[in-house]
């Protein structure tokens, strides 16, 4: 059987797991939501413990904690403080933070959880045990009083939000978008000289190089990675400072911009203080510009994906233009077979995304009244999601597709010939209307367009061959 402390709030006792470092409001909390069984995403507990860190630290270079209140913080108090700010960011107090995604809307549950974690370590660390200092007579380190001093959940967890997301672009997002962009340089590069149809419609179309193909699917891996970084900044300035409702009541009006220069120094991160404290309070447009560009990001990556699921189609009676490496058995019916497994995954992660996208805007849109947004748990949460599919779906995608894909020489070559889109480089020579009537006599009869103009005349023969030479097609001729 599970054994209990009891525990008070303003609310009164209530029962909360021996061991737990949190308290009162957390176990209110589990019980009154226990909805999803999704807890906050770690980078915003770990920035949530960041946050505190920056505040606490600002709060004591004030001497507030020491020399303020109704019994300050001894030196020793505050530095035992930090240090429980500090394990939480680190990720060591990780299991502590049991609350649900879908709490009160201000994420004054998680906010609280925090609080009451870092209180309770802090305590422990002094030698005293959980809700209790070592000595009687000194005084506990208050989770509202101390670890929330000059805060409030309405802009320290935006706050927080800000910074994950940021640290997560920058951390994870960026290097896997770069990596994917480097991996399709490197295979334009490599597959240069092969000569494949184009398609338009998903009809035939002028011959183009696989490597300019490729060269193109990096080039949107390279915007993508423009855009990520537009998200990131799109979250920089920090509500923290605002308090309760912007105004910044309780809070040293050197707070805000002291916690933002220090989260700024310590994550390499451009972080600033809010221009207005009442519009970083009361809207989430940051967060929702910020996922807007995961959604550019996601729709390209779909189209990059179903791309290369197309032209791997076969292996023997689709495009076959390049192969895919196989990762599984494909079906449970047709022996042999073997799917796009990868672009598969990517296109479901795109989707997930670009869906996650309508949450984010319509919470920013109509999600809070007045002051406050009443959202954010939920957008914190799924904007991480979106961070975190992105940026997985994308180190897969290189490790288990792009680097061992092999470009299938053969069958890019084989349908050149045939195109009637040939005949595009005629046009200057012998115009539209007569280059039309050659494709359709072409298609009518089975033949290519070289075979029609050798036996119509059309142009002399070293003057057909360069008109119809494929390579000189996949670049402008002066």
């Amino acid at each position: 059987m599970t054994e209990y402390r009891i525990e008070e709030d303003s609310m009164g006792p209530i029962k909360v797991p021996a061991n737990a470092y949190y308290g009162a409001q957390t176990q209110r909390a589990v019980e009154n939501f226990p909805i999803s069984g999704w807890r906050l995403r770690l980078p915003l507990i770990h920035a949530m413990g960041m946050v505190k860190l920056g505040c606490g630290t600002a709060n004591n270079d004030l001497e507030r904690l020491t020399k303020t209140g109704e019994k300050p913080l001894s030196d020793e108090q505050v530095a035992a403080m930090l240090e429980a700010c500090e394990e939480v960011a680190s990720g060591k107090l990780d299991n502590e933070f049991p609350v649900d995604v879908f709490q009160t809307g201000s994420g004054t549950s998680s906010n609280m959880n925090v609080n009451e974690v870092i209180s309770n370590r802090a305590m422990e660390i002094l030698g005293g045990t959980l809700s209790k200092p070592k000595k009687a007579d000194e005084k506990e380190i208050d989770p509202n009083d101390h670890v929330n001093m000059g805060q409030s959940t309405n802009d320290t967890f935006p706050t927080a939000i800000h910074v994950a997301v940021a640290c997560e672009i920058k951390n994870r997002l960026l290097p896997a978008l770069r990596r994917l962009a480097d991996a399709f340089r490197q295979k334009g590069k490599e597959w240069d000289k092969i000569i494949k149809t184009g398609r338009t419609h998903l009809m035939d179309a002028t011959p183009l190089r696989l490597g300019q193909e490729f060269s193109g699917f990096a080039r949107q891996l390279e915007l993508s990675a423009d855009r990520a970084q537009l998200a990131l900044e799109a979250v920089l300035e920090l509500p923290v400072g605002g308090t309760a409702v912007g105004t910044g009541i309780n809070a040293h009006p050197e707070l805000g911009g002291r916690v933002a220069k220090f989260l700024a120094e310590k994550l390499k991160i451009p972080f600033v203080e809010a221009v207005n404290h009442f519009e970083a309070n009361a809207q989430r447009d940051g967060l929702v510009s910020s996922h807007g560009h995961l959604r550019t990001i996601a729709s390209t990556l779909f189209n990059v994906a179903n791309n290369i699921r197309w032209i791997a189609s076969g292996p023997r009676c689709g495009f076959a233009e390049v192969q895919l490496p196989s990762r599984q058995p494909g079906s449970s019916i047709m022996p042999g077979k073997v799917n796009p497994v990868m672009s598969e995954s990517m296109m479901q992660v795109a989707a997930r995304v670009m869906g996650n996208d309508q949450a984010i805007v319509i919470s920013g849109a109509s999600g809070g009244q007045f002051q406050l947004n009443i959202m954010m748990p939920m957008m914190g949460h799924t904007t991480l999601e979106s961070i975190d599919l992105l940026a997985s779906s994308c180190e897969a995608f290189v490790d288990f597709c792009v680097t061992d894909m092999k470009a299938n020489e053969k069958h890019c070559g084989a349908g050149v010939e045939q195109s009637l889109s040939m005949c595009t480089s005629l046009t200057p020579l012998i115009g539209y209307k007569k280059a039309a009537e050659i494709a359709k006599k072409a298609h009518k009869s089975g033949k290519t367009v070289r075979q029609v103009c050798k036996e119509e005349k059309i142009l002399d023969e070293e003057t057909l061959k360069e008109a119809l030479d494929p390579w000189r097609m996949t670049e402008p001729q002066a």
